[in-house]
């Protein structure tokens, strides 16, 4: 019973946190652990659950929950590399889950311990089922609970056995006595060395604005993607070299789904998100450099475009119509979905100018390109 050691309990000194669903998930986790034992991977260091298939490989670490490494069995080259692995404490790392919030919390908020971005990738996580195999798919599944918040989630992971993608769905669940506000936001995170001046990320972002515009209307000037403003100067986000600026731009999705990818030709690799706009109707765009060098872009979808504290959000309401967060009533539960793949791509390879979605295929087409160059995936339903 040594592994009991690893369970987090901080949330039981606090009576309120105990309806029917967290017991549930406790029951689950102890008899994951006595039942079957946890059969984790130490990877650079760290606890992390490995979901192996034939195409491609998974890696999410359990101290934050990050999804730290996705790449080809064929091509090693992994694009969510992103922050050094350091000690098995809970840190943010490649793709991370921003909950309950996305951004700052306010002084008195973080005078009392609620981090940025969030608890979600600073608490231990809990392996609720063991990675096995159903022949389609590898699948997983995980919890968390974030004591300030009063939310718990629970994250399912199914990657496909024969194909380069993996499918996440996460059940967040209010479980404070009254309702609250949240934000949810995806905090995919690409970084070197598959994030060099070469690489080009796409997306069917529509409106959008610069973080960096003064409150309270920051959607003024309003851009539209892939442009930017920089004093006053245009800036093409599907490019970074040398300069971050404007270093978060956000967007709005009109299509059913939203999707972004990111592809490096040199390196022959390209990935990509697709996710139901009614679930995360924001697309942000962060980009950062260190030594003259790209360093990092966040491709981070949610449901939120606003970089603030929940004062803000709550007097602004709304930017181009979209809600700037969403209301948990009390015990309510929520659940959201997203996909991401893989591709391999020719070095000329000139980026993704559409992706569409037939609840069977993925089909990227290529920008100044046939249809002969599109990619084309079997990944069935997704969501």
């Amino acid at each position: 019973m040594q592994s009991m050691r690893n369970l987090n309990f901080s949330f039981l000194r606090n009576q309120r946190l105990w309806p029917y669903r967290v017991l549930v998930t406790l029951l689950f986790a102890l008899s994951a652990i006595v039942t079957t034992g946890k059969a984790e991977a130490i990877i650079d260091g760290r606890r992390s659950i490995v979901l192996e298939g034939q195409v491609a490989r998974l890696i999410v670490d359990i101290a934050g929950g990050s999804i730290s490494n996705f790449h080809l069995q064929s091509h090693g080259l992994n694009p969510l590399e992103w922050e050094q692995k350091g000690p098995n404490t809970p840190r943010p790392m490649g793709h991370f889950l921003c909950l309950d919030r996305w951004g700052a919390p306010s002084d008195a908020e973080q005078k009392n311990g609620m981090p940025f971005h969030g608890e979600a990738s600073r608490v231990e996580w809990q392996v609720l089922k063991d990675s096995v195999s159903n022949g389609a798919k590898v699948q997983a599944e995980m919890s968390a609970t974030l004591p300030l918040a009063g939310l718990g989630v629970i994250r399912r992971i199914q990657l496909s056995t024969n194909q380069a993608f993996f499918i996440v769905s996460e059940e967040v669940t209010n479980m404070n006595k009254l309702g609250r506000f949240f934000n949810m936001v995806q905090h995919a995170t690409i970084g070197p060395p598959f994030l060099d001046e070469q690489t080009v990320v796409d997306a069917n972002a529509r409106r959008g604005f610069m973080q960096n515009s003064p409150l309270p209307n920051p959607e003024e000037p309003a851009v539209s993607w892939p442009e930017a403003r920089q004093d006053g100067q245009p800036v093409n986000l599907r490019h970074l070299t040398n300069d971050p600026n404007p270093n978060v731009v956000s967007y709005t999705i009109d299509e059913e789904y939203g999707w972004t990818t990111a592809c490096n030709p040199t390196q022959g690799l390209l990935i990509g998100y697709i996710w139901k706009t009614a679930e995360y109707p924001w697309f942000n765009v962060w980009r950062h450099v260190e030594k003259g060098k790209p360093f990092a872009r966040g491709l981070e979808f949610g449901t939120t475009g606003l970089h603030q504290p929940f004062s803000i959000l709550a007097t602004k309401g709304r930017i181009f119509g979209r809600p700037l967060y969403e209301y948990l009533d009390a015990n309510e539960t929520r659940v959201k979905t997203y996909a991401c793949f893989l591709f391999k791509i020719p070095r000329d390879y000139k980026g993704v100018t559409r992706l569409t979605y037939d609840g069977k295929r993925l089909i990227l087409k290529e920008r100044d390109a046939n249809a002969q160059r599109n990619l084309v995936m079997e990944a069935g339903n997704l969501f």
